[in-house]
């Protein structure tokens, strides 16, 4: 397996350790398959196999370059007692129509664990395999759960330093005080002033200094990435897809071969892009609904054609999708323009000169064929988590809101009656201020730990091992700088001379 820039030129490659290690290319392009993998997908397998199981026959048609042992000992790493449901992503029972696809077990709460127990642990085994001396420097930007998977994911891990920052005031008060209070001796959390794209935007123009890099490479260090961008955190997403269709084979919901839908609540396209290869990979894919917030920038895109980040940015109560810049776009945008790096590289630039692209009819049509598209207010979101709870006495996260309200809204319009996998991609209890809110009709008097205790006690359940863990932190101060003045502070961090 080889990998090549959606930018670059088609001969230079890098095996998959290779481009693990490296999370973006050189010429600020994404890393893809040079030939994507056709394997003879299983589907009549898939209800029988465990989460592990699958995620191992995954990772070996991208990974090849790493044995067969190895990736065992990846997944049985990634996927064992630190996670409070041994299914590691179990479907909800059938609510109002839809099934709701639970990633939110693991140690920080969020989906984001799921790709975040495997990176590390391919990211040690790629550095043994390329016989790599320098050390690893995890730069990352968040909009909130990214952050506090990665120094979760990557804590103590050695030849290994987490630098994340995060748009200050944007991010709810659980995930501040995960990230703050995650403990390692390689994990820096930085607040900066501005959002996330001001954030991933300076992250990337890091990535792409190369006399930063030269300086980092004296001094013994090299970056990678743990955003979704990286190609060893997008793939372990693809195993979800398949094993939640696998569970409705095993119900007896759908036939083998039957067609499903997703809905996605999405921000930076990874997550949605992972149900996309899965399709590429043989998964009867219906339709892969797209489902954002008021930055409801891909909902026009894909409605108009045009992707255009000129636009007011909302801070929403569903955070982690509050995003302008979806970057996990481009990939689908180089498949959709048949793998042509020229036409990508230029309307990559156009995003980034003139803020905005338009893809040609051609491409729309593809699109059309493949995604639905819609987004929730607010209001929406408030609404929506009371309206499943009344209905199913099911509690949902307002990111699920998100999704959960754009299945009704879409299924309403289309009368697409397709069996609809929702992917719940956060627990309740990261966001209890919003979900007290929805569930008695009030904003509560307190937020962060007390509003997790006031949410227990209004759904009279007792905290996962991986909620009450939260109680126990002590977080550290939290330090505010501006966007430019990231690259100093990584200097200072890494004290390079």
């Amino acid at each position: 397996m080889k990998y090549r820039s959606t930018r670059g030129n088609i001969k230079e490659t890098l095996n998959s350790a290779q481009a693990v290690i490296k999370g973006l290319a050189p010429d600020g392009g994404l890393f893809v398959p040079v030939n994507f993998p056709t394997p003879s997908l299983p589907l009549t397998d898939l209800s029988s196999l465990s989460y592990q199981e699958t995620a191992k026959m995954v990772l070996s048609w991208f990974f090849d370059d790493f044995t067969t042992d190895e990736l065992d000992d990846v997944v049985t790493g990634a996927y064992g007692p630190q996670w409070d449901d041994s299914a590691i992503a179990p479907l909800s029972a059938k609510h109002s129509g839809n099934y709701y696809l639970e990633l939110f077990h693991g140690p920080t709460l969020a989906f984001k664990d799921v790709a975040l127990q495997v990176l590390p642990r391919l990211m040690t085994k790629s550095l043994a395999l390329e016989q790599i001396s320098n050390d690893i420097i995890i730069l990352t930007a968040t909009s909130g759960d990214t952050g506090t998977a990665s120094m979760r994911g990557f804590s103590d891990k050695e030849k290994t330093q987490v630098i994340v920052f995060y748009p200050y005031g944007g991010v709810s008060p659980v995930q501040l005080k995960q990230m703050l209070g995650q403990r390692g001796h390689n994990l820096t959390a930085i607040a900066i002033k501005g959002n996330f794209d001001d954030a991933q935007t300076q992250v990337k123009q890091i990535f792409n200094d190369q006399q930063f890099n030269r300086q980092l490479a004296a001094n013994g260090f090299q970056f990678s990435s743990a955003n979704s961008m990286n190609i060893g955190r997008l793939i372990p997403q693809i195993v979800y897809y398949l094993h939640s269709y696998g569970q409705l084979v095993k119900r007896g919901t759908i036939k083998v071969g039957d067609a499903v839908n997703f809905t996605v609540p999405t921000g930076n396209f990874g997550d949605i892009l992972a149900g996309y290869y899965a399709k590429k990979l043989g998964l009867p894919i219906n339709k892969l609904i797209c489902a954002s917030d008021e930055n409801n920038v891909l909902t026009d895109f894909f409605k108009t054609g045009t992707y255009n980040r000129k636009r007011h940015f909302y801070l929403t109560n569903s955070p982690a999708m509050d995003i302008l810049v979806s970057s996990n776009l481009e990939r689908l945008i180089f498949d959709c323009y048949q793998e042509d790096d020229k036409a990508v590289s230029e309307l990559m630039a156009a995003l980034d000169h003139d803020g905005s692209y338009q893809v040609t009819a051609e491409v729309k049509a593809q699109l059309d064929q493949q995604f639905a598209a819609g987004f929730a207010s607010q209001d929406d979101v408030i609404a929506e988590i009371k309206r499943v709870y009344d209905n199913d006495s099911y509690v949902i996260d307002p990111h699920t809101a998100v999704a959960s309200f754009v299945t009704k809204q879409y299924q309403a319009k289309s009368d697409d009656h397709t069996p609809t996998i929702i992917v719940s991609t956060a627990s309740p209890y990261k966001f209890p201020e919003t979900v007290l809110t929805a569930l008695t009709g009030k904003e509560p008097a307190v937020g962060g730990l007390d509003a997790i205790k006031a949410l227990q006690q209004e759904l009279a359940t007792d905290l996962s091992p991986n909620v009450q863990v939260l109680f126990d932190q002590t977080p550290r101060d939290e330090q505010v700088i501006l966007p430019g003045e990231m690259e100093k502070l990584i200097a200072t961090v890494l004290k390079l001379k």
